[in-house]
């Protein structure tokens, strides 16, 4: 089963999780991973910028779309249960939940890749847009050649 929710109201993951378990109580592994705003800016802390605040945007009915053939792809892939990803788009703070990706499957190797799959591609290839705030000014986030790297892995698979 896959359930994919875009929306701009704050989730609390913990809740999330717990109804994802129970869902699959059958599944032998529940592999998550929760994404949120952090407060500086580039790869490490001690070099980035602090930020104070991020917005995010989507292009709405392609990002479900496209959230929802990627989760298919997996389910393609791996021998999972079920898939749920929540994704948030508006106004942050540091620490504000973003992105939850929820895989179940009988065993914990095919939740655990089908879910940083997910992640990868999410990063990479999903419609939407960060731009962050800082006390001086503002940008929008460029694609990590990093991010790049991670999902070119599983083209290859």
């Amino acid at each position: 089963m896959i359930t994919i929710r875009v929306q701009q109201n704050a989730f609390d993951p913990g809740k999330e999780v717990s109804v994802f378990c129970r869902a699959n109580a059958g599944s032998g592994g529940i592999a998550t991973f929760v994404g949120q705003m952090r407060d500086f800016q580039g790869e490490a802390r001690e070099s980035g910028k602090a930020v104070s605040s991020m917005t995010l945007e989507h292009y709405p009915g392609m990002a479900e779309r496209q959230l929802n053939e990627l989760c298919e792809e997996a389910a393609g892939r791996w021998e999972i249960d079920a898939v749920t990803v929540v994704h948030r788009f508006g106004d942050f703070t540091p620490g504000d939940p973003i992105v939850l990706v929820a895989v179940a499957s009988a065993h914990r190797d095919p939740a655990f890749d089908a879910c940083r799959f997910l992640m990868d591609w999410l990063k990479t290839q999903a419609p939407f847009w960060k731009k962050e705030f800082t006390d001086t000014d503002s940008s929008w986030v460029a694609a990590k050649e990093s991010d790049n790297v991670r999902a070119s892995r599983w083209k290859a698979r």
